[in-house]
């Protein structure tokens, strides 16, 4: 496949971060997103605060969501995105911790009704239905969102305590 889709399809990112300026870094990773050839920022989430998942001692994350209309196919918009993430500072490297603190984590939650499973990306994002601070804000910009394989987002949410996120102002 190559770099264009045929047509737009929208796709749902999930953004989290938690050193540094994380709104500041959001809102510019956001800006970075609209930028990209071919596509056009649909909506985005408030931002949650939420609490570390994984490896737990650490400060929270500040996360959210984006829909993001693009031509883009999905193996060029995950390049697109480690790229944003290199250039906040992300290290993606062998030696950095897995679910660490990171200055920008983007990861492709969805894209249109696809099922992709690739060395290196998978969507939908394998962990979406178990994981509150990404079903949360994609419920809110999408609340008939529908996860393949797996079912309608919001019933993935509802069946889930949500305790300890909570939205910025």
């Amino acid at each position: 496949m190559g770099d264009e889709a045929k047509r737009p399809v929208v796709a749902y990112l999930g953004l989290g971060g938690n050193l540094g300026d994380v709104p500041a870094t959001l809102r510019a990773a956001v800006d970075a997103l609209a930028a990209l050839p071919g596509s056009r920022l649909r909506a985005v989430s408030r931002f949650y605060r939420t609490p570390a998942w994984g490896m737990t001692a650490q400060p929270d994350f500040i996360n959210a969501v984006a829909a993001l209309e693009t031509t883009l196919a999905p193996e060029a918009l995950l390049a697109a995105m480690l790229e944003i993430e290199r250039d906040a500072g992300r290290d993606r490297g062998d030696d950095a911790p897995r679910w660490g603190p990171r200055t920008l984590d983007l990861d492709l939650l969805l894209y249109g009704d696809a099922a992709i499973d690739l060395p290196g990306l998978q969507v939908p994002h394998p962990r979406l239905h178990e994981r509150a601070f990404a079903l949360l804000p994609l419920v809110e910009i999408a609340p008939e969102a529908v996860i393949p394989g797996v079912g309608p987002a919001r019933a993935q949410l509802e069946s889930m305590a949500i305790t300890g996120i909570e939205a910025l102002r």
